[in-house]
């Protein structure tokens, strides 16, 4: 499980995109979008954080890698 915070991302169009874009890359991938915490959470996911997070940003929401929840 990987977790971002997407500071940019405030509607459903944009968590539809952020969502596109990770399943792109990974198309196995479950995403999940919080609007309100600007948060998302995507499982099943075979590469890293990081790829994942250049993959929301280059879709124009730039995306921090948070710790993984204990």
């Amino acid at each position: 499980m990987h977790r971002f915070k997407v500071e940019k991302m405030g509607c459903g169009g944009c968590a539809k995109s952020v969502t596109r874009a990770v399943q792109g890359i990974e198309p196995n991938a479950r995403v999940e979008v919080e609007l309100g915490a600007k948060l998302v959470t995507v499982w099943d996911a075979a590469g890293p954080a990081d790829r994942i997070a250049q993959a929301i940003a280059a879709a124009g929401f730039p995306a921090e890698p948070l710790p993984a929840a204990a």
